[in-house]
């Protein structure tokens, strides 16, 4: 899906500050930036056009058109169908790190009642992306105060001896973590929510061979920003994941950039010199691109 708009000055310099840690290496002519946003490629061109590229280039697209005063009768409709996942008792499963060549996979599954949406609301809940590492290491131990969850961390090692589908490793994770707070908390609830990383069909391809497998499940792109149990997932598997990643910082004596872009590989070349190029199959994400640069080979 191919969705083109126009937004206006002030917009685009917000745009350019959202995707810049989200940026593609290449230079392309008459490109201010390409920029990837989960399966969303973002062109921004010189003309002032915004291209968006996938399967929620829609979503993507819609956001920017909202955030621009563009918001129209049909996406006012939208949000309104939307609000049913909002106030509501749910459970929700995000993931962290699966963006990042340093550190951790978390995947954590949280439950929200219905009333506790106020509360939630006003201490500041959304999307995990949006906010800080200061904010979300000052919210997160009041929210757990509050809520039930249940989080999995997959070491770099543990990755690395694992088929490196990234979307498969996911659905396994979710999959386990939604069991295993229904199964232990037995929460009532009106939905359990997914970021849809993967069509229904394929999710459950993924986890087949699981003993325990969770249904009824409702998955949506974005979800972390139209339903609150997946947006505390999403902020306490950042959590988990900060003070994980710190921990890995403090143990190289290097401090890690987060992401995987150029600075990422310098970062990469300066522990192959350090601790040899074993070490990075306990810190890193081997099937990254960034793997293949910073040993200047593709193969290890």
């Amino acid at each position: 899906m191919n969705i083109v708009i126009r937004v206006s000055d002030e917009t685009k310099k917000k745009m350019i500050e959202y995707y810049k840690d989200k940026r593609r290496d290449k230079v392309i002519p008459y490109v201010v930036f390409q920029a990837t946003e989960e399966d969303t490629v973002i062109t921004m061109y010189e003309s002032g056009k915004i291209m968006f590229q996938g399967t929620s280039a829609d979503v993507d697209a819609d956001r920017w058109k909202v955030i621009d005063g563009q918001s129209t009768e049909k996406q006012e409709e939208k949000k309104r169908k939307e609000s049913i996942y909002y106030d509501c008792s749910s459970v929700g499963s995000d993931e962290v790190g699966t963006g990042d060549y340093f550190g951790p996979i978390v995947v954590c599954s949280a439950y929200v009642k219905k009333e506790d949406v106020p509360y939630l609301t006003e201490l500041g809940i959304k999307d995990s992306k949006k906010l800080t590492d200061e904010q979300i290491l000052k919210i997160v131990p009041q929210m757990i105060k509050r809520i039930k969850y249940k989080s999995v961390l997959l070491s770099n090692k543990e990755y690395y001896n694992k088929d490196v589908n990234m979307n498969k490793i996911k659905a396994i994770l979710h999959n386990k973590m939604l069991y295993q707070l229904i199964e232990e908390e037995k929460p009532t609830y009106d939905y359990i929510i997914v970021d849809e990383f993967a069509k229904e069909h394929k999710y459950y391809e993924y986890i087949q061979e699981s003993t325990h497998i969770q249904r009824g499940i409702t998955f949506m792109t974005k979800a972390e920003d139209k339903n609150l149990a997946v947006a505390c997932a999403s902020m306490i598997a950042r959590y988990i994941f900060i003070k994980e990643f710190d921990k890995l910082s403090d143990s190289l004596h290097i401090p890690l950039p987060k992401g995987a872009g150029p600075n990422v590989d310098a970062v990469g070349q300066e522990i192959v010199e350090k601790y040899g190029k074993d070490k990075l199959k306990e810190v890193a994400k081997l099937n990254f691109l960034n793997t293949g640069r910073i040993l200047k080979t593709l193969i290890i």
